[in-house]
């Protein structure tokens, strides 16, 4: 009853979600912390299915994004956007590290709150961009490509993280992360030379069988990166790297549904394991770093547009895009809840800013236009405001 509950819930949420244009997270988020420890009502009899589906629902996330792309358009990606990606990660991992600092979370936390506050959510992004007929835009190859070179650093990213929280040695972390960089190279190497052949151990013109190989693949992939202490995470995006074509586009009609529904519950738990009443004394904290971190992320997608002759628009819409938060910032918190080695304040601090963020990304990519627009009628107006 209480798991049927949630999901009905859940339903509903994403339903009055979308009556108003935004992403659902806030709300699954939301949900999770009214039902959750400290909440109006516990719902502890749903907890294990719970674990289970938020794991499920990480490794599917990861699986459709790395299915977006293929080992070409990682490569080109990266080539072209490499400048901009360094820039996006002092720019918008330095606040969030800061403030763990200042908490006295020591280097861990630095590292789990900067990549908290630095990675953009792929999936609001790319939600706005098409709702908003954007896909054909001048810029919007440059948000993209900023989007790849994200996605590929959290292949980096994840492993060293997972290492540390387990506590094992420096050794160990560059064991991991030279395992992770190996895995993406041979990964990209295998999927430009024998992509079809990947493609063609999961292909079935039976749904239902298409359907077990794929997730058994990626639940077994996934598995066999977690043993290795590199993120299960990682495993899921690589596989989906190497699956191609129209495989790759079956595999994502079929698996999206699937996506959403575990997707969703993962944001459900980590807000059930979330404290609410933790949430108040480090809202201030969340709404400064909402504040400092749109500035930064508006302006890196800004000088990356710069840099390719955009327009002045293009440029403001560029940097509105890149604004959301989302899924990867909530993974890395549950990364850190999960291990218990961290303040149990950071999963307030990311949920109260996840929040705020994942609302305010799409408001701004909405608002832009006709706010530049106004601005460009009424420069005098808006400076001595």
């Amino acid at each position: 009853m209480q798991l049927g509950a949630i999901l009905f819930v859940l339903g509903i949420c994403a339903r009055a979600a979308g009556r108003f244009g935004m992403s659902p997270i806030p709300l699954y988020l939301l949900g999770g912390l009214a039902f959750g420890h400290g909440g109006f009502l516990a719902l502890d009899a749903a907890d294990k299915f719970g674990e289970i589906a938020s794991e499920i629902g990480v490794v599917l996330l990861l699986l459709l994004l790395g299915l977006e792309y293929t080992a070409a358009e990682l490569m080109t990606g990266m080539r072209r956007s490499w400048p901009a990606g360094l820039v996006d990660i002092v720019a918008n991992a330095a606040p969030g590290a800061a403030v763990a600092l200042l908490f006295g979370w020591g280097p861990v936390g630095a590292l789990i709150l900067g990549g908290v506050t630095y990675i953009s959510s792929s999936s609001i992004a790319a939600k706005v961009l098409d709702d908003l007929g954007r896909l054909g835009n001048r810029e919007t190859p440059v948000v993209l490509s900023i989007l790849v070179f994200e996605d590929l650093m959290m292949a980096v990213y994840l492993p060293v993280l997972t290492t540390i929280l387990a506590g094992l040695s420096l050794l160990s972390g560059f064991e991991s992360l030279a395992a992770a960089l190996a895995a993406v190279a041979v990964v990209l190497m295998v999927t430009l030379r024998y992509g079809r052949y990947v493609s063609t151990v999961v292909d079935s013109t039976n749904r239902e069988v298409f359907l077990l190989k794929l997730l058994g693949a990626a639940l077994l992939v996934a598995g066999a990166a977690s043993a290795l202490n590199v993120s299960a995470a990682v495993g899921a995006f690589l596989l989906g790297i190497a699956i191609s074509g129209s495989t790759a586009r079956e595999a994502v009609r079929l698996l999206e549904p699937l996506r959403d529904l575990f997707a969703a519950i993962f944001f459900v738990a980590f807000g059930l394991n979330t404290d609410p009443t933790a949430i108040p004394p480090v809202l201030g904290w969340a709404v400064a770093l909402a504040a400092v971190t749109t500035v930064t992320k508006f302006g890196t997608g800004w000088w990356a547009s710069a840099r390719q002759d955009i327009r002045t628009l293009g440029r403001a819409r560029a940097g509105a895009a890149l604004v959301a938060r989302g899924e990867f910032s909530i993974v890395i918190a549950g990364l850190a809840v999960v291990s218990g080695s961290v303040d149990g304040r950071l999963a307030a601090l990311a949920t109260a800013y996840v929040l705020l963020m994942a609302v305010l990304g799409p408001v701004l990519a909405r608002v832009i236009e006709p706010l530049v627009a106004m601005i460009r009628r009424n420069p005098g107006a808006v400076a001595g405001a």
